[in-house]
């Protein structure tokens, strides 16, 4: 009896073993690999994103072109109800322009720009400290698509619907322009 036990114990693990390892075959060059902390926090699985169109962009409060936060809230509340979805990762590597704590760029951006898009945590978008979301955005040899370096704040990546990046959009480019609109309406 003991036998038979051990036996199916060996399947099942083996089971297991197999279906994660299709489940990592599956999320390979994708972001859904990826589990980030939200500004509160709180776990945020990017996996929960299938089906959607994601914009990832860097983020910083005392930079010249954070003035974008209004055409990213408008473009997020014009089309998040048509599988689309904006993800902001404050990061102060560049000029130390994100200064602030977590409770501090949340409450300037709910304040002055009303943002209600999901906000992550502040993340490191480049050096040695790299968040590894922004390792696999960088990196052809991970992301499948283009090798590519974070210039400044507002950088953007466009994610499809199977959570592959497509293209990365300058920092000074705004969020509404066509190129982008033409990408989430496609």
């Amino acid at each position: 009896m003991s036998r038979v036990i051990a036996i199916l114990c060996m399947f099942f693990c083996a089971m297991t073993w197999a279906q994660k390892s299709k489940l990592n075959d599956e999320y390979m060059n994708t972001i859904y690999q990826f589990k980030v902390k939200d500004i509160s926090g709180n776990e945020f699985d990017l996996a929960k994103l299938k089906g959607k169109k994601v914009m990832i962009v860097n983020t910083a409060s005392e930079c010249g072109l954070t003035p974008q936060y209004v055409q990213l809230e408008e473009l997020y509340k014009k089309y998040k109800d048509n599988n689309f979805v904006i993800i902001g990762f404050p990061a102060n590597n560049f000029g130390s322009q994100e200064p602030g704590s977590n409770e501090q760029i949340a409450t300037f951006c709910k304040k002055n720009y009303g943002v209600s898009f999901p906000m992550m945590e502040k993340i490191s978008v480049k050096g040695a400290d790299i968040h590894p979301l922004y390792s696999f955005l960088t990196q052809k040899k991970q992301n499948g698509t283009l090798d590519n370096d974070v210039k400044w704040n507002f950088q953007k990546y466009l994610i499809d619907e199977n959570g592959k990046l497509v293209k990365m959009i300058a920092p000074q480019t705004l969020p509404n322009t066509d190129e982008i609109l033409n990408w989430i309406k496609s």
